[in-house]
């Protein structure tokens, strides 16, 4: 048995910045992870970080265009705490070694960003998250933190109403291991694998979150599932909003700038809820070019400035789409992307069970609500992973170890579990995958209507039953990747259950929910929140209210 007085689960942003922090106040803490922190999905967010340091800008117009751009069901609260922290986490990155993009005279540079009143969105070119990640990994490895590498955590161990460390396997060898804490933080980002077209590494598959979910955790808001508007056709890679931030331009194949039917102010730089669906409509009605989608044109921004600020963009188009954005426009479309839901904690970061927090994409504070703003993603990592981290550090201080009792119990059941999936016959975990991701991609997209998401609903709870029947071939002991797949499968049913269920029952259009058949936001029925609590047939759903203080809701126009 492994014990720390703090163990992250994660190791991009969120992760590290919790670590950093539980360490520097005293903490005994280690990191454990899938993969190498560097690899983590962090790494890829290009556009850039906000946060108000421009001397017209401010905190609460940060927070206004937060709160707008979530269509009025982020909790308030939290966003004032978010934007309020944002200048400093930020400095505090680049003091520690950022390479931000600079303004002439020396200052960090800002782009414009979707949904935004101000330029606020500091930038890195277009590999900011590779920078802020590679930078929290030096200052976590200065400061000598554990770091347990390739383990996928498979179990929370809960005693006396108290979450106390996890059961984990080494992917080199399948072994099972306990881990002892006094405290645990989920850091385990998004889900995006359970959809056909994502933006998400092959790691996202939300597995972090359901073992809160099996844990007695609900989750909070998973049907507001965010598309970004401008994903490389074919392989659905990132095309940054900084592409458009930078003036980039989205045409049909008539050749017009679509968005001033949509957003007649802020074209291209509309919330991306609206760019994703302006897009997506313009393919359905057949104004999109064959094979669903549309062009993102920067030719006319020149090489030199394409190169500076977009170099990433440029690489990417021409390794994966043989296309210099240089010389020709690059074909996008919406890809799934981030998930504004997931396991519900306060702003320090505690979830509704003792010893339990979470932080980055795979919490829900609120400070998205239903519609993520870009660049608030990366700026909710480092505030929300600091304060975790802090608050954890002093939860633990007066807490003793709890005894092996409880562990060994827990390593027996998960032991039992895993050799269940072992063997002949059965279903195979690809064909299973496959089919929830194709059905979460047609029904619960982009629009959504009744006849849909009932298809969607009943579709996983048939695919729920036959993943109880998958079973593994591979008798491998050393990275065996047939059986990580089938174990992280059944989180991934779970979700899409979750995420259709929560969706068909929410008859209102708002943010990256929308309904055909229910066009207008319902503030009277649908201004709260949905917790989805475990059942074995499915999620019981329950609601909140959501936290107003100083901006109350009003028609979002753009």
């Amino acid at each position: 048995m492994i014990t720390h007085d703090i163990i992250v689960v994660g190791g991009g942003l969120a992760g590290l910045r919790a670590a950093l922090e539980a360490h520097l106040r005293g903490a005994d803490v280690a990191v454990i992870s899938k993969v190498h922190p560097i690899r983590s999905h962090s790494v890829a967010a290009q556009g850039g970080i906000n946060a108000s340091l421009g001397k017209d800008d401010s905190w609460e117009a940060h927070a206004l265009d937060t709160v707008k751009g979530s269509d009025y069901l982020a909790d308030q609260d939290a966003v004032e705490v978010m934007c309020r922290d944002a200048p400093g986490r930020v400095l505090e990155m680049e003091h520690w070694g950022t390479l931000f993009s600079r303004t002439p005279d020396g200052h960090i540079a800002q782009r414009p960003f979707g949904g935004a009143g101000f330029p606020r969105t500091c930038y890195a070119g277009d590999r900011t998250g590779h920078n802020l990640l590679h930078t929290l990994h030096e200052q976590v490895m200065r400061a000598g933190v554990k770091i347990y590498l390739e383990w996928l955590v498979t179990r929370l161990v809960v005693d006396k109403g108290r979450c106390t460390g996890l059961i984990a396997m080494h992917t080199p060898s399948s072994k099972l291991e306990v881990f002892g804490a006094k405290a645990t933080v989920l850091a385990t980002g998004g889900y995006g694998r359970i959809y056909q077209r994502s933006t998400n590494a092959i790691i996202n598959r939300g597995y972090g979150i359901s073992l809160a979910y099996h844990a007695g955790v609900p989750l909070q808001d998973m049907e507001f599932v965010q598309f970004h508007p401008t994903t490389l056709l074919g392989s659905n890679i990132l095309m940054t909003e900084g592409a458009r931030g930078e003036g980039g331009y989205l045409y049909n194949k008539l050749h017009e700038r679509f968005m001033s039917i949509y957003a007649h102010d802020m074209m291209e730089l509309a919330p991306r809820d609206i760019v994703a669906r302006s897009i997506q409509t313009e393919i359905d009605e057949g104004r999109g070019f064959e094979g669903g989608y549309v062009h993102l044109d920067i030719t006319h921004l020149g090489e030199k400035k394409i190169e500076e600020r977009l170099g990433g963009i440029r690489q990417i188009s021409i390794d994966f789409a043989g296309i210099d954005p240089v010389k020709e426009p690059i074909p996008v479309q919406p890809g799934q992307h981030y998930s504004m839901g997931g396991v519900p904690c306060d702003v320090n970061g505690a979830t509704p069970l003792d010893g339990l927090y979470a932080a980055g994409e795979c919490a829900c504070v609120s400070v998205h609500g239903a519609n993520r703003l870009g660049g608030n993603s990366l700026l909710e990592t480092i505030v929300f992973g600091k304060r975790a981290g802090e608050h954890a550090a002093g939860y633990v201080a007066g807490i003793a170890m709890p005894g092996e009792s409880p562990y060994l119990d827990e390593l027996d059941r998960e032991k039992e579990a895993i050799s269940q999936l072992m063997g002949e016959g059965g279903e195979n975990f690809a064909v299973v995958r496959d089919e929830l991701r194709s059905v979460m991609q047609q029904d619960v997209g982009v629009f959504r209507n009744r006849t849909g998401l009932q298809r969607a609903v009943d579709t996983v709870r048939m695919l729920r039953e036959r993943g109880r029947n998958v079973r593994v071939k591979s008798s491998a002991t050393s990275f065996n990747f047939e059986l990580l797949n089938a174990i992280e499968l059944k989180g991934m049913l779970e979700l899409g259950q979750v995420i259709a269920e929560g969706a068909l029952v929410r008859e209102e259009s708002r943010g990256a929910h929308y309904r055909t058949d229910f066009l207008e936001r319902d503030d009277e029925q649908w201004l709260k929140h949905t917790l989805a609590y475990y059942a074995p047939v499915g999620p019981r759903l329950e609601y909140k209210d959501v936290t107003i203080t100083q901006f109350q809701p009003k028609k979002r126009e753009y």
